[in-house]
C-alpha cells in the first residue's frame, strides 16, 4: 500500500459549533479513532486533495503537532450541494491488527469472449479486503484472458495471498456480455 503524509493541527473544542468554526476558517475537521485516545484535529483542503480524489488506497502518516500516527481513511462526508469536504474519519492501524479496506481492481488480458464479439463489463470497481495493512496491495489484478462469451468471474473464484475477500462469493466482478453481433454469429 502506498503512503501519504498529512499534517494537521490538534483541536481542543469538539462538537457541532466547534466544527462549524473550523470550517469557517477554511479547514476540515478530522478525527482519528482506535488506540487509547481519540484525536481531534484539522487539516487544509489542499493537503487532502491527493488523498481524496484518487482511486488509490493509502496508509496515511498523520503528523499532528509533531506526533506521528499511522492510520487509514475510514470515512469522508461531503456537503450535499457544494460537494465540499465536511469531515474525515481516520482509523489507527498497527502491524499486528487486521484492517478492512476497499481495494480497486485492475483487469488485464484480452478476453476470449471479446475476440468472439462480446463486450467486457466490469461489474465491481472495488473489493472489500481484510488483512494486515502491510499485506494489502495497491490494486487487485484480475486476468480475463480465458474468460469466454457469456461467462463471468465471481468473487469466490478469486484468491490473493495473505488477504481475505469479504464480498459475497457469488457476486460477479467481471463478465463478457453477448452483443447483438455475437448473438447473430451464434445463430447462423
Amino acid at each position: 500500500m502506498k503512503s501519504f503524509e498529512l499534517k494537521g493541527v490538534a483541536r481542543q473544542d469538539v462538537g457541532k459549533k466547534a466544527a462549524t468554526v473550523v470550517r469557517g476558517q477554511g479547514l476540515i475537521p478530522c478525527v482519528v479513532y482506535g488506540g487509547e485516545d481519540v484525536v481531534h484535529f484539522s487539516v487544509t483542503e489542499e493537503s487532502v486533495r491527493g488523498l481524496i480524489y484518487t482511486p488509490n488506497v493509502y496508509v496515511v502518516e498523520l503528523v499532528i503537532d509533531g506526533k506521528k500516527i499511522t492510520s487509514i481513511m475510514k470515512d469522508i462526508q461531503f456537503h450535499p450541494v457544494s460537494d465540499k469536504v465536511l469531515h474525515i474519519d481516520f482509523i489507527r492501524v498497527s502491524a499486528d491488527k487486521p484492517v478492512i479496506v476497499n481495494v480497486p481492481i485492475e483487469v488485464s488480458g484480452f478476453a476470449e469472449g471479446v475476440k468472439a464479439g462480446g463486450k467486457l463489463q466490469t461489474e465491481m470497481r472495488y473489493l472489500k479486503v481484510k488483512g494486515l495493512y502491510s499485506n494489502i496491495p495497491d490494486r487487485l489484478h484480475i486476468d480475463v484472458t480465458t474468460l469466454g462469451l457469456g461467462k463471468t468471474i465471481q468473487v469466490g473464484a478469486l484468491s490473493y495471498e495473505n488477504i481475505e475477500l469479504l464480498n459475497t462469493k457469488n457476486a460477479v466482478v467481471v463478465s463478457v456480455k453477448l452483443t447483438r453481433a455475437a448473438r447473430a454469429k451464434q445463430e447462423s
